[in-house]
């Protein structure tokens, strides 16, 4: 009877365990399905457009940078309306090579006709802006890739929509990304895997992999990504665009969800940033964003009004430069770009002197590795509902499902390996946590100490501005999930906190090519081979770099950015 009984159990469990799975599927293909309809809508309204107005011109409208688009709505020589079907009908395309978009937003055509209606033109007056999938929208999901937010609608607009909309802008498409938000690479079980538009055997980055290539692919100019660990910074070097990291207090959100993918703000916090073409236009939506009303409507961010007489400035900057963290060291063409653009910056007047970043090991491991995993990725892994688990995440996901007894024997037998495991850190399963309350407040403490120490080095040599380089170029789809780690060049500034932006500054060459047949590394060790593997093949991509400067001076980073941007175009 017992044993009876006990297959009984087995049996039932079976059959609830294929139910779930069931149900997880069905919820899965009914978000599809709904993307699909509203795609199929949206081309729909554009071809009823197209036929009503026979006479666009596209191309014209498509090239206009958002500097003069902004003028041109603003003088009326082009509607609202027009430009942003035109946009509607480029995202279609866009997103049928890349399968960037998780859908359009119809509320669009409401948000046109609300505007059209007003006297006052805002700073972003009729111009669509695509936002990244978790930045709430009301009647929205706000997905993560997660199958768990599948049923969550957004009951208002987050703060950083509803101003954009009172700035005149059209949001109009929200765009895909990673499963959790835990990669730079851009895929989900539920939504599938953006491809980069420049190359579609490469990432577009993540996780605002889905702006990444929609802005590339010219089906928006304007996108709002966020970044706690590259997440903006690296979709712009893999894509070609400018990106900028403010300091994370500077614009904020709300999200509402179950599952909140920035709740480790404490330690190394989420910024919310532009994405674009040029560095003008992070410039302009900066401005646009820090107004009255976002003061207003959100009491905790700093009421500090963008500074143009700071960005506008020609003032010669004392820049600090390094090509390499000493941690994971980039291929030669990202190296490569530092020089030439220091080289530039030096000609152009501006004083270069040499910064090294200290211990980038130490703040990997212990700082921000240990931040996301202070209780051993527990709380990260209660997001993968019924254990729906992209294969880019699986590495990690398998890792923090060891026992600590098992992490423990494995540490003890790698011990001999140990100073080059955690040199390249590629398990999250050699990570430490936190065992207690006190180690936390000891781990925020630690924080805080390096960067004071680093803040005391950049005023010591008396810095405006760094300059140094960004994981690029675009890696083949895939890997980021294997080189997690290869990311410090940009997980630096989330943990210092630090304003930070990209800049396409050249493409790779048949040169940079025959050089990384000579890369080796740190050691030439299997994550060293792995990177090799991962940006082969990328004659022609971009190749960018990252600008710096100290918190709360995002009108200086952009300058900064501006000054890179301006002498790559004159080279």
């Amino acid at each position: 009877a017992a044993l009876a009984l006990l297959g009984g159990s087995v049996a039932a469990l079976v059959v609830w365990k294929w139910l779930g799975k069931k149900m997880i599927q069905k919820k899965m293909e009914e978000a599809r399905r709904t993307r699909d309809q509203g795609m199929k809508k949206v081309a729909k309204a554009v071809q009823q457009f197209r036929e009503q107005v026979p006479s666009i011109q596209t191309d014209a409208i498509l090239s206009l940078p958002l500097l003069e688009l902004t003028g041109r709505l603003q003088e009326g020589s082009l509607s609202p309306r027009t430009v942003l079907y035109t946009y509607l009908e480029k995202a279609l395309e866009v997103t049928q090579q890349t399968n960037c978009l998780r859908h359009f937003i119809p509320e669009c055509e409401e948000q046109l006709q609300e505007i059209e209606g007003h006297k006052e033109k805002g700073l972003l007056y009729g111009i669509p802006v695509s936002i990244k999938d978790h930045i709430g929208h009301k009647g929205h999901l706000a997905t993560c890739g997660l199958v768990q937010c599948l049923g969550t609608r957004m009951e208002e607009d987050s703060v950083l929509v509803k101003v954009l909309k009172r700035q005149g802008a059209i949001p109009f498409a929200m765009t895909n990304v990673p499963q959790s938000l835990f990669s730079y690479d851009c895929s989900n079980l539920i939504f599938g895997q953006t491809l980069n538009p420049l190359n579609p055997q490469k990432s577009p980055g993540g996780s605002s992999g889905g702006e990444g290539a929609l802005i590339a692919g010219g089906g928006s100019i304007l996108g709002i990504g966020s970044d706690m660990g590259g997440s903006i910074r690296l979709p712009s070097s893999f894509c070609g665009l400018c990106g900028l990291k403010p300091t994370a207090e500077r614009l904020r959100w709300v999200l509402g969800l179950p599952f909140q993918p920035c709740s480790w703000r404490w330690h190394v916090p989420c910024a919310l940033g532009p994405m674009a073409r040029d560095v003008d236009s992070l410039a302009l939506c900066m401005k646009a964003l820090l107004c009255q009303e976002m003061f207003q409507l959100d009491p905790t961010v700093p009421p500090i009004p963008f500074n143009q007489e700071v960005y506008s400035s020609s003032t010669p900057l004392r820049v600090g430069y390094y090509d390499t963290d000493g941690y994971f060291p980039l291929p030669p063409c990202m190296r490569r770009a530092v020089k030439e653009t220091r080289c530039a910056l030096q000609a152009a007047g501006h004083q270069l002197v040499l910064f090294s970043p200290p211990r980038i090991p130490y703040v990997m491991t212990e700082l921000f590795l240990k931040t996301f995993f202070a209780d051993g990725g527990r709380t990260w892994l209660d997001v993968f509902t019924g254990n729906i688990v992209d294969p880019g995440l699986k590495p990690q996901v398998d890792s923090c499902k060891m026992p600590r007894l098992v992490k423990k024997l494995l540490a003890l037998l790698l011990k001999p390996l140990q100073f080059l495991l955690l040199l390249k850190l590629k398990d999250v399963a050699m990570i430490s946590t936190c065992r207690s309350v006190k180690e936390m407040w000891n781990h925020h403490h630690q924080i805080q100490v390096y960067r004071s120490q680093f803040i005391s080095q950049w005023k010591e040599l008396q810095l405006d501005v760094v300059l140094c380089p960004v994981l690029g170029p675009a890696f083949t789809t895939g890997y980021p999930g294997k080189l997690l780690t290869a990311i410090s060049s940009t997980m630096l500034y989330n943990v210092l906190n630090f304003p930070a932006g990209v800049v396409p500054v050249s493409t790779v060459t048949e040169a940079d090519e025959e050089e990384l047949k000579l890369y080796k590394g740190c050691c030439d060790d299997p994550w060293d081979r792995t990177l090799k593997q991962a940006v082969s093949g990328a004659v022609g991509l971009p190749v960018a770099v990252q600008c710096v400067a100290l918190p709360w001076q995002e009108e200086l980073c952009l300058r900064f950015m501006k000054e890179v941007e301006t002498l790559s175009r004159d080279r």
